[in-house]
């Protein structure tokens, strides 16, 4: 089994249609599963398309495909909840993803897209590797991980490299270099497509936690 995991794509449809593709090539008729790591809106130009086609990939392989939160997508279901949040979601990109849906107000994107939202989970795990948006919190065991450290968290993860037991494999920080970081113990796969570098996708084979090769499109 090979697993694909995709990193931030914020509205960046065009750049996940021709990724998407690339990896249907890569698989060449073999089984594979797709995790997404979140951020899939805000910034970019087309924030609509790009949940459009990962609800579609989801609805058509739900055993094989898995959307990650990210933490925009949680600012987004608090500005739904909490009218305070909705000026810090808007200056975060938000602007752009109420304008891929040619709306002004939050509570009129699709119903079914603000409860797709809703369901997706903070994280995911197989036999060799932790999917998660941003990190985890370094000397806490996996099952005691917080919802906010695995959507938000920065430091200390991205310092310390720490041995979780399993292969940490994330997002959420961008990099400077189109080049995904791949360390011992995480792998970086947010090679900052919105701000003009790369949308990247780590390939994962089983039997080993770091991955076996990178596809990307720019």
């Amino acid at each position: 089994m090979l697993t694909y995991a995709i990193g931030d794509i914020h509205g960046r449809h065009d750049l996940l249609e021709r990724l998407l593709e690339k990896i249907r090539d890569h698989a060449g008729g073999r089984p594979h599963r797709l995790v997404l790591l979140g951020d899939y809106i805000d910034r970019g130009p087309d924030s609509a398309g790009v949940v459009e086609t990962v609800r579609a990939l989801q609805a058509g392989a739900p055993d094989r495909v898995v959307p990650l939160m990210g933490n925009h997508e949680a600012m987004l279901l608090t500005a739904l909840r909490h009218p305070a949040a909705l000026e810090g979601w808007l200056l975060n990109g938000g602007i752009a993803t109420l304008a891929s849906y040619r709306v002004t107000d939050p509570h009129r994107i699709p119903a079914g897209v603000r409860a797709w939202l809703g369901t997706l989970p903070t994280s995911y795990e197989d036999e060799w590797r932790v999917f998660v948006h941003a990190g985890l919190m370094p000397g806490r065991p996996l099952s005691d991980q917080t919802e906010m450290d695995k959507i938000w968290i920065r430091e200390p993860f991205l310092a310390a490299d720490y041995d979780f037991g399993k292969h940490v494999v994330h997002g959420h920080t961008p990099l400077r270099s189109t080049d995904p970081e791949i360390l011992r113990h995480r792998t970086n796969l947010d090679t900052a497509a919105v701000f003009g570098g790369a949308l990247t996708a780590g390939v994962f084979e089983d039997g080993r936690g770091a991955p076996c090769a990178v596809l990307q499109v720019t």
